[in-house]
């Protein structure tokens, strides 16, 4: 997995995507971005939402303060 500084979650290669039910998402090819701003009309996957509304985040380890 690889967060992308102020965007989404990448996941690349060999993984599996549940609900918190158990119930498997297809996720229809081996790399996928996952929403992490909350504003995608497709989550759990990226619409590019982050970029209008403006989500900032680090793309490495954030630290509390």
């Amino acid at each position: 997995m690889t967060t992308c500084e102020d965007g989404p979650l990448l996941l690349r290669g060999s993984f599996a995507l549940l609900t918190q039910d158990g119930q498997a998402i297809d996720p229809g090819r081996a790399t996928v971005a996952l929403c992490r701003c909350g504003r995608s009309a497709t989550r759990p996957f990226c619409d590019g939402s982050h970029k209008v509304t403006g989500f900032r985040a680090p793309g490495g380890l954030e630290r509390s303060a």
